[in-house]
């Protein structure tokens, strides 16, 4: 009877240790995905996305004051932690509609409650 408890005990800790390592998924239908490491942005058009990089042009412009305007978030990367940080490839343009394009790497934070920090934000090479 000891023994079976103790294993018993045994995998329910070993089924936790394993929920503890997986973030929750942003809907039913996504698959959870692992915590520790930067992983490729499966749709960089999803809305979600895309908005995010356009707040991250805007914040931008806020400190630099450089006109840039967003175009469109072509390629990422996101690291799960206590919220998510966006690694993303955004193309914008200098000077408006008519200006000249360019790419800009940029960082941005968002936590858990939506709330955002623009960590880095610099032309791409």
């Amino acid at each position: 009877m000891m023994r079976t408890l103790i294993s018993m005990l045994i995998v329910v800790a070993a089924a936790m240790v394993g929920l503890c390592s997986v973030a929750p998924a942003a809907s039913a239908r996504e698959e959870p995905q692992i915590v520790g490491g930067w992983k490729p942005i499966k749709n960089v058009n999803d809305p979600h996305i895309q908005e995010i990089g356009r707040w991250a042009v805007s914040e931008h412009v806020k400190q630099a004051s450089d006109g840039l305007v967003f175009s469109k978030v072509v390629s990422g990367e996101e690291l799960i932690v206590a919220g998510t940080n966006y690694r993303l490839v955004i193309q914008a343009t200098k000077g408006g509609g008519a200006g000249k394009s360019a790419t800009y790497g940029a960082v941005v934070y968002e936590k858990v409650d939506k709330t955002r920090q623009l960590l880095s934000f610099n032309p791409a090479n």
